[in-house]
């Protein structure tokens, strides 16, 4: 697996030495979708096909209309309508593109339908002004990187001329999506524009569900690779994958915040200009960190419409460990069956292993209720994300220490513009591997750190602060060699 990967990095850099950026990506023999096409006749199937050309024709169709329902979805709040314009439209001066389209191109042969329409840029959607990135802006990338793949896709990271680092998605022709196709049908073009929709709905959601935790669309490339005409490639956001081992390791207020992160996604999609959306596949590789916050990046299993029932016997939610039954509503839908699934997967995933562990004992409570009632669908995702911003609110105010005393404590002498550089002792869970760095809300909390751990007997107050504000504070177990430092200031436990 490590030389399969370290082959199709090198072969990825050598393509943009070449000129051709994405060449590395795709395979010959694949015909993806060319815009404005109208659909043409059926071929009959190849002998010894399961399936035959005309059912790929019909899931190809299927895959159109519903990015064709997401595209033509409602604006955003406070936006006009979108802009109608074909995502691929090779029209002269489009942005990003390499040529104009060649006349009299051909109908595809699968009698499949061209690329739907979807906003463009400039549009409500757009991630900022000016046109998106495109083609010429992976002219003379560096650095090119294989990230991974899953069932459709496979992702690449490059770094952009002027620094910037990104990561580039197409179809995996070596995955699992187009293999079973071909094995299926035999019609690796047809297979290509069967999987490259998958990649096509994803870059829709991303724009039409823009959010401070969707993973931001920069724009995308289509050109010809060797030759396969027309190869869709997306360029977005670069996060950092989500490994819950290493997350268990880290600052309760880091893991806090992502499950705040995630409350805050969670509402935005159960109220999405397109509807309430759920994320079928909902796993922790589904996401990524940037900067600390939680993003989702795979949208291509994302499902908007709620489930038609009859009664509520059509309303389960099956998990592998429980299941839930919804009400059937007289329209005929499964009640907030979207919202449900996407809350009770946020509870197993992330909620009972992240929230409660070493938080500070007066949130944990309100801590372990949030946990039973969303292991309980209990709440609705309203209700949890008014919770978990109040959590936000006790702590990062301060009043979640209004129940600390100061009769124990002892005395401690100031020592400005100094620090302790060496006598450091590890503690759970730290900033630092190798020492006690911890966030405290004020001095008087530092204070009360420092006496619940035996080896304490300083502290250093740095002037670095943490997402909510902060202080960031090194706690040792002496003070025999203190030095100038400008920016922290030490405290000594006083003799006695």
């Amino acid at each position: 697996m490590r030389r399969r990967r370290a082959a199709v990095a090198a072969g990825f850099c050598a393509s943009f030495l070449l000129g051709s950026v994405l060449n590395v990506l795709f395979a010959p023999g694949s015909e993806p979708p060319r815009p404005g096409q109208s659909p043409g006749p059926s071929p009959a199937p190849g002998p010894g096909r399961r399936g035959g050309r005309g059912e790929l024709a019909r899931q190809i169709r299927a895959r159109y209309e519903e990015v064709q329902r997401y595209s033509r979805g409602g604006p955003a709040p406070g936006a006009g309508r979108p802009e109608r314009r074909r995502l691929m439209d090779l029209a002269r001066g489009g942005p990003g593109l390499q040529r104009p389209r060649p006349p009299g191109a051909r109908p595809p042969p699968d009698g499949s339908p061209s690329w739907p329409p979807a906003p463009g840029p400039g549009s409500p959607g757009s991630p900022g002004p000016g046109p998106r990135l495109g083609c010429a802006a992976l002219r003379n990338v560096s650095g090119a990187q294989y990230v991974g793949s899953g069932y459709t896709k496979a992702v690449y990271r490059v770094r952009l001329p002027g620094g910037a680092a990104v990561a580039l998605k197409a179809v995996d022709f070596s995955g699992h999506d187009l293999g079973s196709c071909v094995r299926e049908f035999g019609a690796r073009r047809g297979c290509y524009r069967l999987a490259a929709h998958k990649l096509l709905k994803e870059m829709v959601l991303l724009e039409r569900l823009r959010h401070p935790n969707v993973l931001q669309l920069y724009g995308y490339c289509y050109q010809d690779s060797e030759d396969i005409p027309d190869t869709l490639t997306t360029i977005t956001e670069l996060g950092a994958p989500v490994e819950m081992i290493q997350l268990l390791q880290t600052s309760w207020e880091d893991r806090f915040r992502i499950c705040l992160s995630l409350g805050r996604l969670l509402h935005h999609l159960a109220h999405s200009p397109l509807g309430s959306v759920t994320l079928l596949d909902f796993r922790p590789r589904q996401f990524v960190l940037v900067d600390g916050e939680l993003k989702v990046t795979d949208l291509d299993d994302a499902r908007v419409e709620e489930t038609p029932c009859a009664s509520s016997a059509n309303c389960v939610l099956e998990f592998p460990a429980r299941n839930f039954t919804l009400p059937c509503s007289a329209q005929g839908w499964c009640e907030g069956m979207n919202e449900k699934r996407n809350l009770y997967n946020a509870y197993r995933f992330f909620f009972t292993y992240l929230l409660p562990h070493s938080a500070p004992p007066s949130l944990r409570p309100l801590l372990d209720s949030i946990v039973n009632a969303t292991g309980e669908l209990t709440w609705g995702v309203d209700e949890t994300l008014a919770q978990l911003e109040k959590v936000l609110h006790l702590y990062r105010s301060g009043q979640y220490l209004q129940n600390s005393t100061a009769d124990s404590r002892a005395e401690y002498q100031r020592l400005p513009d100094s620090t302790i550089p060496q006598e450091d002792y590890r503690c759970w869970p730290s900033y630092h591997h190798g020492s006690c760095l911890l966030s405290v809300f004020n001095l008087a909390e530092a204070v009360d750190v420092c006496e619940s751990h035996a080896q304490c007997r300083a502290f250093v107050v740095t002037n670095q602060t943490t997402w909510t504000g902060r202080q960031l504070v090194f706690f040792k177990t002496g003070w025999s060699h203190v030095v100038p430092d400008r920016n922290k200031t030490t405290y000594v436990k006083a003799s006695g």
